[in-house]
């Protein structure tokens, strides 16, 4: 039985403004459903209204709205102890706190969503929008990968409920995670994950079911093109899937509004119109959540970039910079201050499993951090397995500091992270260990592959473009590897002796003379 074979009233009202709200027409459901609320006496009735009414609110972007809604539905919904009717609001509820800023309420409400919507008895449709929407919700907290996850259980549901696959496309949560990567100095990464996002569109127009795609997905699939086309990117693209096409759906959604706007700014770019992209963003009102506070800043640097205004360029790739890491400092403060307050002990337990990832990560590079590394090779050596490690020291490094300042050293230590992981092997490595200092495990290698390795990691770090970046203060890098010895004293000892002669590798490679 599904969650609507409980209500016994209007349930014709209902699922029409459900199909109001999937076409990007939320204005017209927000209209049904405000009768429904005043007109019903079944409590299951008025419960999916205000519920449905609140994904209404957060689509039209009525922040003003945002708390009555979500008291009004919780009010109802907490008599019901139905976990579909919890699930879902408290997904939409961590929507509307995460756009009012209040991310310790948001991460809240992350958790028992996805508590509620996995203790569902008999999921169903419902159950698969609850989950759609709790994927909205971790994609917008830059939780890529539980993102990931909640939309593939959305596509699950929905295909055993008969609801096709380009329904929960959802390609606005890779889109923010490409932009996220670029916003951290990873530009190619965000190139990779777009050209994916575009080999999607292309897989659903040949097969002839781009029509079923909703209107806000096909504006993002706008904007994931148009962001390409300012990275330089070439598009070669079926008419009907062209951006300035693609970008004008998204009915009266307004992350929709934004992606448009900013849409334009691309294209200017991208066309050889960089003044009028920067001339749009001086008047452009978005959202700071739809694609991060960070994403003007960098198409404005993309776009002085273009004209000829570097060191405008290099001002605003910093701002883009400093905007990312707030945020990431915002998160790590919410999940260490916030979190234990509003959930009793041992739900906290349990749900800190799961986010350990964000303790075991540094936060500058994304990459894992020496308390993870130490982990891993402690795992595989316990295995039995060869490892070599290397250790990667920047050269240089002080001198961009003392000339650019920490932000630029922070912005240097992001593109070296992204190119170090770059050229690596697959199913090899990579750590900050800390400071300007990387590690590179490569299990299964040999002195002789870790030698391959390291030639890749300098020429890449060498053949970089730190002029644009740090004018005048070249970056290079000194690698040393050591093979970790599977046996002997301990594996502690095994391990502080790999690092030690890594270190001594590496500091006899600074003294060597560098190719030019």
């Amino acid at each position: 039985m599904g969650w609507l074979d409980r209500v016994t009233d209007q349930v014709a009202a209902l699922t029409r403004a459900r199909a109001l709200q999937e076409s990007s027409r939320s204005a017209e459901a927000y209209a049904i459903l405000d009768q429904v609320i005043a007109t019903t006496s079944d409590p299951y009735a008025r419960a999916d209204a205000l519920v449905q009414r609140l994904s209404a609110v957060i689509n039209l972007g009525r922040t003003a709205e945002y708390t009555r809604a979500v008291e009004e539905a919780s009010t109802v919904v907490r008599d019901l102890a139905e976990p579909y009717l919890l699930g879902h609001l408290n997904a939409l509820a961590a929507l509307a706190a995460h756009h009012q800023g209040a991310l310790d309420r948001c991460v809240t409400h992350l958790v028992k969503a996805a508590r509620a919507l996995g203790a569902v008895p008999e999921p169903d449709r419902d159950t698969a929008w609850g989950w759609h929407d709790l994927a909205m919700a971790y994609s917008y907290l830059s939780f890529h990968g539980y993102a990931l996850g909640a939309i593939e259980r959305a596509r699950q549901l929905g295909t055993a409920a008969g609801i096709p696959e380009e329904t929960f496309a959802a390609p606005g949560i890779r889109l923010r995670n490409a932009v996220a990567l670029d916003h951290n100095g990873d530009s190619d990464g965000c190139l990779r994950v777009l050209r994916d996002v575009a080999a999607d569109l292309d897989r659903f127009l040949r097969s002839g079911r781009a029509g079923k795609l909703r209107p806000s997905s096909l504006a993002a699939y706008g904007y994931a093109a148009a962001r390409r086309a300012s990275l330089g990117d070439r598009l070669d693209v079926d008419p009907d899937a062209a951006p300035a096409r693609l970008l004008g759906h998204g009915g009266d959604s307004a992350r929709a509004r934004d992606m448009r706007q900013l849409g334009q700014v691309c294209l200017a770019v991208a066309e050889g119109r960089p003044i009028e992209a920067v001339t749009r963003l001086d008047s452009v009102q978005v959202s700071t959540e739809t694609l991060g506070a960070a994403e003007p800043a960098r198409l404005r640097s993309i776009a002085l970039a273009r004209s000829g205004d570097h060191a405008g360029a290099h001002r605003a790739d910093r701002l883009a910079f400093r905007l990312a890491a707030q945020r990431n400092d915002r998160l790590r403060d919410v999940y260490i201050d916030g979190i234990a307050a509003r959930i009793d002990h041992e739900e906290m337990r349990r749900e800190a499993a799961r986010f350990e990832g964000e303790a075991l990560t540094d936060p500058l590079t994304g990459l894992p951090n020496r308390r993870r590394l130490e982990r891993y090779i402690a795992t595989v050596i316990a295995h039995g397995d060869p490892v070599v490690i290397g250790v990667c020291d920047l050269d240089g490094f002080k001198a961009v500091n003392t000339r650019h300042g920490h932000h630029s050293g922070d912005l240097v230590l992001q593109r070296v992270a992204g190119v170090i992981n770059r050229v690596m092997r697959r199913g090899d490595f990579v750590a900050r260990y800390g400071g300007d200092e990387f590690v590179v495990v490569l299990p299964g290698a040999g002195m002789a592959e870790a030698v391959e390795v390291g030639r890749r990691i300098d020429a890449a770090v060498r053949t970089e473009d730190w002029e644009s970046l740090v004018p005048g203060t070249p970056v290079g890098v000194s690698v040393g590897f050591a093979e970790v010895g599977a046996t002997g004293p301990g594996l502690r000892d095994a391990l502080s002796n790999a690092f030690q002669a890594a270190d001594r590798e590496m500091l006899r490679a600074k003294t060597r003379p560098r190719a030019s």
